[in-house]
């Protein structure tokens, strides 16, 4: 790489070592990183052909990385390019993978209370839910399981908070769904209202 660009540009092997080839590095590793983040979203989703086209183009990356470092063995900073091209990496690809909010995710949740204004809040947007009574340490105790895309996961949260701010829940990714149903708005509303009149 130094001779050739000394040859077609002029630019000295000191500028190649110190410079251009950290930064060529640098932005490699960044590359498959983001890759390798992005890739690993898809097939925790199951996505069998997204996924092994991104790990084509993150190997070939990497490739192209370690081996300018082999070739430039000696060169320190191609080593302090490679760790930094790394965590950047990780950095935007997980930026962009909240960005892209790919999947599905079920959300827990735990309620001591009434949870009525909340059951209407997810009526009103068409949120799939089961309710279920149990017992906690404190007495009886609301769960909610959803299933829910990930980017309606913040306008989710957006009512949890709202309607029942001291409820508890965890939320974790889920690889695949059954099916896909698109429940009748008439029939939850009637659903809702034979579960106000039991609690009543």
């Amino acid at each position: 790489m130094s001779d050739f660009l000394y040859n077609n540009f002029g630019i000295s092997s000191e500028w190649v070592n110190y410079l251009f080839l950290p930064l060529l590095i640098f932005f490699a590793r960044i590359g498959d990183v983001t890759i390798s983040t992005i890739r690993i979203i898809f097939v925790m989703n199951g996505n069998r052909l997204i996924a092994p086209i991104l790990g084509f183009f993150e190997a070939l990356i990497w490739l192209l990385a370690i081996g300018q470092i082999i070739s430039n063995i000696d060169n320190v900073w191609s080593y302090i390019a490679y760790a930094g091209g790394f965590a950047m990496g990780t950095f935007v690809g997980i930026t962009i993978e909240e960005k892209l909010a790919y999947g599905k995710v079920v959300v827990r949740l735990f309620a001591p209370n009434n949870v009525d204004q909340l059951i209407a809040f997810l009526e009103k947007h068409h949120y799939r839910y089961s309710l279920l009574d149990a017992e906690g340490r404190k007495g009886k105790v609301n769960i909610l399981f959803m299933v829910v895309k990930r980017d309606s996961l913040k306008h989710l949260i957006t009512g949890i908070d709202n309607f029942h701010p001291k409820a508890f829940y965890t939320i974790e990714g889920v690889k695949q769904v059954s099916q896909e149903v698109h429940g009748n708005t008439d029939t939850k509303r009637n659903r809702f209202r034979k579960l106000q009149t039991k609690r009543k």
